[in-house]
């Protein structure tokens, strides 16, 4: 691989990111390369002149134009370190340790962040701007933590709901124990029914689903795209609520929003055929 990039002489130590590992990041961090889609919006909106690459599933902010490296589990390590990064920022659930371990070992600092509630991503997306990127933590993380004090689901009965959440179909996956996802939905007086299996994001037939005595199925539109003719019908007598993926799972600049589009879009829960659930 090529030498990295130019951003000054790199110390033997510096900042341990969320693994405790210590990343040699240079006095100054010019160009930022980012292999998921949540941190490739956090630095875009923060300090977007730092962003020198980006996955192909990276899609927001809106109109965001950089250099494409494939995807979150097969980047392409010698586009990446041609484009001469001083950073390469990842996730542990995101990124695979091998090709983490391919670039630190070409001498790229990586960054690696570690997030499966809403508290660890506002500090996870801080230390990663303020320690890692060098820029000043901006505003939104605040407005963040402020949206996320509260929230509330209209008309949500007074314990709340348990929820089967689907990933994806074809075989059946949920969303399992110990998520970012389960965190965000349990913040909103909605509980996992799944939050004690042992896997994260287990498979589970379709028969066992509908048995589990759920009272609510979340669909999200990633990363597979349930929507109101692929995926309600395999939940019969059980309201389904579809919610936008970016909010239910992404940490970044959507977190401000999040608690509301997720809550008006959980109330609006429906039966198979389109019947409201109220």
């Amino acid at each position: 691989m090529p030498a990295p990039g130019p951003g000054g002489a790199r110390a033997a130590g510096g900042p341990a990111d969320d693994t405790g590992a210590p990343v040699p990041v240079p006095g100054r961090v010019r160009r930022v390369v980012s292999l998921v889609p949540s941190l490739t919006e956090t630095i875009a909106v923060t300090a977007p002149g730092l962003l020198a690459g980006a996955t192909d599933w990276c899609t927001h902010p809106a109109g965001l134009d950089v250099p494409r490296v494939r995807g979150t589990k097969n980047p392409d390590l010698e586009r990446i370190a041609a484009l001469r990064p001083d950073l390469v920022v990842g996730n542990t659930e995101e990124n695979r340790a091998p090709d983490v371990e391919a670039l630190r070992a070409a001498g790229i600092p990586v960054w690696m962040t570690e997030i499966r509630t809403v508290e660890e991503a506002l500090v996870s997306l801080r230390r990663m701007l303020t320690l890692a990127c060098g820029v000043p933590a901006p505003d939104w993380l605040d407005d963040a933590a402020r949206a996320w004090r509260d929230p509330r689901v209209p008309g949500l009965p007074a314990g709340g709901r348990t929820a089967i959440i689907p990933i994806w179909r074809r075989p059946w996956m949920v969303v399992g124990r110990d998520t970012f996802t389960g965190d965000v939905l349990a913040r909103l007086g909605i509980g996992n029914r799944y939050a004690g299996h042992p896997e994260r994001y287990p498979k589970i037939p379709l028969g066992e689903l509908n048995a589990a005595g759920a009272d609510l199925v979340v669909l999200p539109d990633e990363p597979y795209r349930f929507t109101a003719a692929d995926g309600p019908e395999s939940f019969p007598g059980i309201p389904s609520a579809l919610v936008t993926g970016r909010h239910l799972t992404w940490y970044g600049p959507s977190l401000v929003e999040a608690p509301g589009v997720l809550a008006r879009q959980l109330a609006d829960a429906r039966l198979p055929g389109g019947r409201s659930s109220g």
